[in-house]
């Protein structure tokens, strides 16, 4: 059996379809997710891989017996709300195709090797991207993730008990970390970096997320007067551009979900929850555009007679991804370019921990987290040749 990443990515393409955003919604221990992970499950038990869920539910395929020093690869199933068909979903598929590759030409890893699926690596239902991974390495506290609430008020603790599993368990994994020697991620650029149709990734953005919660009087939309209002909408608005002002040299600045409450078209807003995500080269830059943002919403919900309190629910520093291991990969691969990405990524947070790398294949409109996130298919399949690659050369 050998399949293509175009072949197994069409064999998904209804699952968590969004028939309202378009794209697809798909995210950590719902129906959806669910179903996508038992098709993986599935389809690594064709292959005759080995596979278990971790403490934290991230599941792993092995190919041999687990063991120390291992060949690591994968990605994640999940999305953003309405997002592309292939952040996530090509880094797991062609992982599959990279086994179905090597299985085709006879080749025996004599490393142990897995393909491994993070859960909640976007962030899309409980707000903390990279969760699978950064309750692997302990960069998250289990408690409080376990108390995180998705838009519904249902906790993640909860949700891991409606999917059968124990949240109890949910904590740093050294025995699993332990078995790493080191993780490949193929991923599709989100950006349009790339020329040709592989690459290898240099750096991550430092980047974070920060929820402002600004706080007035809710009231009636036609009977309150306009001098009598302290409606938090206004210094919401003030922040998103605040956000657009502050982003220069490079920085990132955006405000993507914004939630007031009650959330009446004919009420006065009571409260508004606004999300930032802030992201530049260097940990000083991020922390300095975030800082002129929030003291440009302070004085904006001053002059409102509003409140405003600012939470930072997660951060990463800036990234290197191991430079021999990165070059290496690029000689092995014909010399392919190396280049940065704004992304976040779970190969960004293992790497605190053990060497990691990166592949990237070509975006030729480089649109992501949307419907119209695309690679072509001779990409994808440049992309699983690629990986297989690599593979044989880092397992043999």
């Amino acid at each position: 059996m050998t399949a293509t990443a175009t072949g197994l990515l069409a064999a998904i393409a209804d699952v968590g379809a969004d028939r309202t955003r378009g794209g697809y919604s798909r995210h950590g221990f719902d129906r959806v997710e669910l179903e996508l992970r038992e098709w993986f499950t599935a389809e690594a038990s064709k292959r005759g891989l080995a596979v278990e869920t971790d403490r934290n539910g991230n599941i792993w395929a092995w190919w041999g017996n687990p063991g120390p020093d291992a060949v690591i690869t994968g990605s994640h199933l999940d999305s953003v709300p309405g997002g592309g068909a292939f952040d996530g979903p090509l880094g797991v598929v062609s992982s599959l195709a990279a086994v179905d590759v090597l299985r085709a030409k006879g080749f025996t890893p004599r490393r142990p090797l897995a393909v491994v699926v993070f859960v909640e690596e976007e962030g899309g239902r409980f707000g903390v991207p990279c969760l699978g991974s950064r309750l692997m390495t302990g960069a998250i506290d289990a408690d409080k993730a376990r108390s995180l609430l998705d838009p519904d008020g249902v906790s993640l603790a909860d949700a891991i008990k409606r999917s059968g599993a124990d949240p109890s368990t949910l904590g740093p994994d050294e025995e699993a970390l332990a078995r790493i020697g080191c993780f490949v991620e193929l991923h599709v650029e989100q950006g349009r970096g790339l020329t040709v149709p592989v690459g290898v990734a240099s750096s991550i953005l430092a980047h974070g997320r920060w929820r402002f919660t600004f706080t007035g009087e809710g009231n009636h939309a036609g009977a309150t007067l306009m001098e009598d209002r302290r409606d938090p909408m206004v210094p919401a608005a003030s922040l998103v551009l605040a956000a657009r002002k502050a982003a220069v040299g490079g920085a990132r600045a955006t405000v993507g979900r914004v939630v007031p409450v009650p959330g009446g078209t004919n009420v006065i807003a009571s409260e508004v929850n606004v999300w930032l995500d802030a992201r530049a080269a260097d940990d000083a830059a991020t922390k300095s555009v975030v800082a002129e943002i929030q003291a440009m919403a302070r004085q904006a919900a001053a002059e409102e007679g509003c409140g405003v309190r600012v939470t930072q629910e997660s951060y990463g520093d800036t990234v290197v991804f191991d430079q021999v291991l990165r070059d290496d990969l690029s000689t092995v691969l014909g010399g392919v370019p190396a280049l940065p990405t704004g992304a976040g990524h779970d190969a960004g947070i293992l790497a605190s921990r053990v060497p990691t790398a990166m592949l990237f294949v070509r975006n030729p409109t480089g649109v992501s987290h949307a419907p119209e996130e695309y690679a072509e298919p001779d990409d994808c399949e440049a992309g699983v040749a690629a990986l297989a690659t690599t593979l044989e050369h880092l397992a043999s």
